[in-house]
């Protein structure tokens, strides 16, 4: 289906007042992969909706029509699959066009856009990946033939620092007094700089054991 022939569609849904993230729903469900993007469908909704009613490309002043040819395209997209990090006044001098047309191939034409690397704690290789999955289902299967001892089985460990003086809290601190009689003052008490690591063990049962970490003594990794 031509693209003019999907800005038709867009044109319909916008003045049966429908919203863009439907107009996008219902296309997709009738043309699948080959439905236009969400950018497509937001551009042209905006368009009609400040005023436009052709559903054709608006002529273009002072520049051949040819300028963007589907070999252009197609290189510009093979570049990108080569390098990924490729910038757009890069791309526009290896093809030789503007960087205007470079930027309307990618969002229009190939549907790019370029993100920043999104920071995770490490990355998984593939073997990670299938170990986990395999663990998992393992897992699973002994909690599905019995809860209560899958859970029993499993003993957690954890460290925590305990400082030797621990002032009550706000909420510890209430006391009950009648009406119209003041309440409780005490006075200010921080947390004392002497401190301890505890590592406390435990089970579905409840705490196992706990070991104190000796003065001078590390723990390490």
């Amino acid at each position: 289906m031509e693209k003019s022939e999907f800005r038709v569609l867009i044109k319909h849904y916008f003045l049966c007042k429908k919203t863009i993230t439907e107009t996008k729903e219902k296309l997709d469900k009738y043309y699948g992969d080959s439905a236009p993007s969400i950018s497509m469908v937001k551009k042209w909704s905006t368009e009609f909706r400040c005023g436009r009613t052709s559903t054709s490309d608006a002529e273009r002043s002072g520049r051949p029509k040819e300028v963007i040819t589907p070999e252009i395209v197609d290189k510009i997209h093979e570049m990108i699959l080569d390098d990924r990090r490729m910038k757009v006044r890069e791309l526009a001098h290896a093809v030789g066009i503007s960087t205007e047309r470079v930027h309307h191939i990618l969002h229009e034409y190939l549907d790019m856009r370029k993100l920043s690397a999104r920071w995770v704690p490490r990355l998984l290789t593939l073997d990670h990946k299938r170990n986990r999955v395999t663990t998992s289902k393992k897992y699973l299967a002994m909690f599905s033939r019995n809860p209560d001892e899958f859970l029993r089985r499993f003993v957690t460990v954890d460290e925590t620092w305990i400082h030797h003086n621990t002032p009550e809290t706000k909420e510890q601190s209430k006391q009950w007094v009648s009406r119209g009689e003041r309440g409780p003052k005490k006075a200010k008490q921080s947390l004392s700089a002497n401190k301890v690591m505890a590592t406390v063990f435990w089970d579905a049962r409840g705490v196992i054991h706990i070991n104190y970490l000796k003065k001078g003594k590390t723990i390490t990794g």
